[in-house]
């Protein structure tokens, strides 16, 4: 007779740092009974800093999901176990079925000594250090026969276990739906199940017009009554939590992931750091001329893409360059200024999965084209949904664009943990005073918002008066550079 022994694996949440101890099951990409392989992804999580897919650390069957999508889940937690083939268990497990007379129980064995294991980490942390200590590895041992055993003399079949509902509906492909991210995002937030969509798009790809039609239809025949349906016996796992309740004409949405990490921080920032903003408009025609003759020569490289905003970054490290003071942090715990050695320089981004700071690493060491080239890669990147946990980290400024939204200012709120933040308002044409004339200029609004604990009221002037500076006459940067 011979024997196959095979143990469980339990894949735990990973550990994300940075003070985050949770995080939200957005997709399963597998189910019980799928076989999985080192490495494979098996599901995507979303922390409030960013979505992640979690590959599987080792080769098996996956025996149970133990949260649904939808669900937030703490770090350390089980989510899923894997039936692993080969291993020897740490600790031999009552058998299955009746041991002949012939065999003798298996002893309880030692638990096993600890011994390293691979942890598997969002992207940009690595594991937490400390003194936690990892439990030991439950471990459940089959052994299947090759030659039939007979039972105990049973007097009747023992009835058939109840079936396991799986937490992920079947798919019958067996694959995951084609979606750009912020149409998986429309779809989670209208509770649409993106496997039943009939996708219109290219090559399958399931389109933001197929998700609304798709929830539309069910809106429709859920209004429509019913005849009463017989309960099933077992219910599939209810994630209604995840998506948007309606009551009485209200929508509910559960505040979650991105939306609960940015009200927390505004409130820490708003209630911790005394603000104070003040505002300058800047003839800014010279900056825009810059900017056009910059895309049209090709002077910071043929795929760099060129904006004002670009020039407001440059504008505003260039300040910082001048005046470091401002780029700097309010230690508490040891009453401390601490003044930064390099700008990690934030841009607020609105994405479909709300609010995030992505920032540009040591900035204020880049060229005006090496920055151009951040800049859009930061953008694009925070735009497809991918941008990394540690790309949110270690921010010093920051600057909002509500230009771009058509408002000519605002008062921004700090970043927590930083000194400074420039709003950068939409550029209007206005009459303007221009050499002893009244003409057509294109003028915006900067505001600086800053923490008074550590920045006065002269530095904060003179960084936003230096800004605008730059931005009235561009060549400036140059020199002043």
């Amino acid at each position: 007779m011979t024997t196959e022994v095979r143990s469980l694996r339990e894949f735990k949440m990973p550990d994300v740092g940075e003070g985050l101890t949770e995080a939200e099951i957005l997709s399963w990409y597998v189910k019980p009974g799928d076989t999985v392989t080192d490495g494979q992804v098996v599901c995507e999580v979303e922390t409030a800093k960013a979505a992640v897919e979690l590959p599987i650390p080792f080769n098996g069957v996956v025996e149970q999901l133990f949260f649904p999508e939808g669900a937030t889940v703490d770090v350390g937690t089980v989510i899923i176990s894997v039936a692993v083939a080969g291993e020897a268990p740490a600790a031999a497990a009552a058998p299955v079925a009746a041991a002949p007379a012939s065999v003798p129980a298996p002893a309880p064995a030692k638990a096993e000594p600890a011994e390293p294991e691979r942890r598997a980490v969002l992207v940009g942390y690595g594991p937490r250090t400390g003194g936690t200590q990892r439990r030991a590895r439950r471990t459940t041992t089959t052994v299947v026969a090759t030659a039939p055993v007979a039972p105990a003399a049973p007097a009747a079949p023992a009835p058939a276990p109840a079936p396991v509902v799986p937490v992920v509906p079947e798919q019958p492909s067996g694959e995951r739906p084609l979606a750009k991210p912020p149409v998986r995002k429309l779809a989670k937030d209208l509770g649409v199940d993106l496997r039943a969509v009939t996708p219109t798009g290219p090559d399958g790809v399931v389109t933001r017009e197929d998700v609304h039609a798709h929830a539309a239809a069910a809106a429709a025949a859920a209004v429509a009554p019913a005849a009463p349906v017989a309960e099933p016996a077992e219910a599939p796992v209810a994630v209604a939590a995840a998506v948007p309740s309606v009551v009485s004409g209200d929508v509910r949405v559960p505040i979650k992931g991105v939306r609960k990490a940015t009200a927390q921080a505004m409130v820490a920032s708003a209630f911790t750091a005394p603000h104070v903003t003040e505002f300058v408009q800047v003839d800014v025609t010279r900056t825009m001329k810059f900017v056009r003759r910059l895309k049209e020569t090709g002077e910071l490289g043929r795929d760099v893409r060129v904006s004002p905003l670009l020039l407001v970054a440059k504008a505003l490290l260039t300040a910082i360059k001048r005046h470091p003071e401002i780029n700097a942090q309010w230690d508490e715990a040891a009453q401390e200024i601490v003044i930064r050695g390099q700008v990690n320089l934030g841009i607020a981004a609105a994405t479909p999965r709300g609010l995030i700071v992505p920032n540009i690493k040591d900035a204020g060491g880049k060229t005006l084209s090496g920055l151009a080239s951040a800049l859009g890669e930061l953008i694009d990147t925070a735009r497809q949904g991918k941008t990394s946990p540690g790309d949110m980290q270690g921010g010093t400024v920051t600057i909002t664009n509500v230009g771009v939204f058509g408002v000519d200012t605002g008062t921004p709120i700090l970043n927590p943990g930083e000194a400074a933040i420039l709003a950068f308002g939409a550029v209007r044409e206005l009459p303007w005073v221009h050499k002893g004339k009244v003409v057509p200029r294109q003028v915006t609004t900067l505001a600086l918002s800053f923490d008074h604990r550590l920045v006065d009221g002269e530095l904060g002037s003179k960084v936003l008066a230096d800004v605008a500076a730059l931005l009235e006459r561009p060549k400036r940067l140059i020199t002043w550079g």
